[in-house]
């Protein structure tokens, strides 16, 4: 299961950045999404340099199911 419709399109790192910081509008409260929107854009500041196409689909990968797993973690505290 993906957080977001359109988690499958996803194949650039620009696209990742934008898919996640819809995710964020999904959380909770403003003190929440901020933190996590800081976190993605320090994460994609610093592996903006990586040119290794596969690497960047695993790390697509990996953020998009650890973004499911967080909007599930705040799911459930709801």
């Amino acid at each position: 299961m993906c957080p977001l419709a359109g988690a499958e399109l996803v194949r650039t790192p620009v696209h990742l950045y934008r898919y996640l910081l819809r995710c964020c509008k999904l959380l909770p409260s403003a003190a929440v999404q901020t933190h996590y929107k800081h976190a993605i854009r320090q994460s994609f500041n610093s592996h903006a340099d990586e040119d290794d196409s596969e690497r960047i689909q695993i790390m697509i990968q990996r953020a998009i199911s650890d973004a499911d797993w967080v909007l599930n973690k705040y799911a459930k505290m709801k």
